[in-house]
């Protein structure tokens, strides 16, 4: 093999902290097989550079801790599979949480399990016929970015157990997906994946990311960021254009933070009964996004609040509740929905199947216009056996053009506190007590931020603009 191998003094303070090194290679590699020959052989700290080109793999790359790869650039530097390396879909879908019937090295890069400080830059990762780009299991500080990752069967990035750690800067096209099996069209495989999979995540931040979906058909269900269980977690600025933008469903999480995405699918976070609220009082802080499908958010969970949005519908496309819980068990609450804008809600605001106490919804702005339907149902729905004495429905403004609608769907949501509202076209008005306190009605200030990659897009108001690039 022709390695040209060069040690060099790390001279970075912040760099010897987070890896404990203090000399380290740079390793120059050309081919696949000194590709493969540099992973086995690298040691903590070392970089791993590859030159321009197609690396076709017959086995997974396993970096260990400290170890970089990085390319010369996305589409320039390219990672696939040999054409006769297709692992079985037998263990697709696979299991969510547990690893057993889970096949870990179907995958381009298979890190070490919890190696430390890996990181994966400046490539093009590709399939077609692996289960996901980069799997990793108990990681710490992964760096993921400068990555463009398409066309794999069920998730391009599969973690469980991350901590610490970055993904962002990457493209994730056709990225995973419900696969189809023995590649027959229509057949479905099962549970669906996620552009990036996460299970059990801590501490990490996923930021600037792109989601794309191509393919299209019955079988190609798709995610853009799943996940199970998340704690202090923060993603933003990505966008996200699939189906299902993110979902963390069923586990405790707490303190995630989704803000400043653009988002063309739901978010969804349902736990059966609302789930528990951690010390912290928040599972879920959503806010400063652009949020354009009618059914925005899937619940219900408990501790969560929700402001600073804009949810920009089309009236020809009613086919959702912006928030909707379609569970059994009563949730306790609480939820806050707080200045917001929402233009066209379809069926609805907020339609809560379950009983569900301690909800706020204040200070928003709500414009509901002619649906094609039309739509003519009240545009909250809550379920009746809710404690309507823990509700608060305050200091918004809320406008029905053309047809009017009822704030409610039952007579028994009347209960709920109606202060300082300013209603306009809605019906059965004269039922609501709604008096009048001399508060700021509707967004307690101007809405206005930057979302998606890169701030691309500006939300001005009821407005969103892309940007020009400078």
């Amino acid at each position: 093999m022709n390695v040209f191998l060069v040690r060099k003094l790390i001279g970075s303070f912040a760099l010897l902290g987070w890896l404990g090194v203090g000399d380290a290679a740079e390793i120059h590699v050309a081919t696949t097989d000194e590709l493969v020959e540099a992973v086995e052989r690298a040691q903590k700290g070392d970089s791993i550079l590859l030159a321009a080109g197609t690396y076709r793999l017959s086995s997974p790359l396993e970096p260990g801790s400290g170890v970089s790869i990085i390319g010369k650039g996305i589409g320039q530097t390219v990672l696939t599979q040999e054409p006769d390396w297709q692992p079985s879909t037998q263990t697709l879908p696979d299991p969510e949480t547990r690893l057993k019937g889970m096949d870990t090295r179907a995958f381009l890069i298979r890190a070490v399990d919890k190696a430390v400080g890996i990181s994966v830059s400046h490539l093009t990762l590709t399939g077609p016929k692996l289960h996901g780009a980069i799997y990793a299991f108990g990681n710490k500080q992964l760096h993921l970015h400068h990555l463009r990752v398409e066309d794999f069967l069920a998730s391009g990035v599969r973690t469980h157990a991350l901590s610490e750690s970055k993904i962002e800067e990457c493209e994730f096209v056709d990225a995973g997906g419900r696969w189809k099996r023995g590649g027959i069209p229509g057949t479905d495989g099962g549970i669906s994946g996620g552009a990036i999979f996460a299970v059990w995540t801590t501490d990490t931040e996923i930021a600037h990311n792109r989601f794309t979906r191509t393919q299209k058909g019955k079988a190609d269900g798709h995610y853009g960021i799943k996940g199970r269980q998340g704690k202090r977690c923060r993603i933003h600025h990505n966008t996200i254009e699939v189906n299902f933008s993110i979902e963390f469903p069923f586990e405790g999480d707490e303190d995630m933070e989704i803000d400043h995405n653009v988002c063309f699918g739901a978010i969804s976070i349902p736990k059966y009964a609302g789930g528990k609220v951690p010390e912290s009082g928040r599972t879920f802080h959503i806010h400063h996004n652009y949020m354009t499908a009618g059914y925005s958010i899937e619940f219900v969970r408990n501790g969560v609040e929700i402001d600073h949005n804009l949810f920009d519908f089309s009236a020809e496309k009613d086919g959702g509740n912006l928030i909707s819980g379609f569970g059994k068990a009563a949730a306790p609450g609480p939820a806050l929905f707080h200045n917001n804008l929402v233009s066209n809600p379809g069926r609805g605001v907020i339609w809560i199947n379950e009983p569900y106490d301690n909800l706020i919804v204040r200070n928003n702005h709500i414009i509901a216009r002619t649906t094609s339907t039309p739509r003519k149902e009240g545009l909250f729905g809550f379920n009746s056996k809710s404690d309507f004495k823990t509700y608060r429905i305050i200091d918004n403004i809320i406008e029905c053009r053309g047809l009017a609608r009822p704030l409610f769907r039952n007579k028994e949501s009347d209960a709920a506190m109606i202060e300082n509202n300013q209603l306009t076209n809605v019906s059965h008005v004269g039922r609501l007590s709604n008096q009048e306190t001399g508060r700021l009605r509707g967004l307690e200030e101007p809405l206005a931020f930057d979302c998606g990659v890169h701030g691309e897009l500006q939300v001005d108001g009821w407005k969103a603009t892309r940007r020009t690039p400078e």
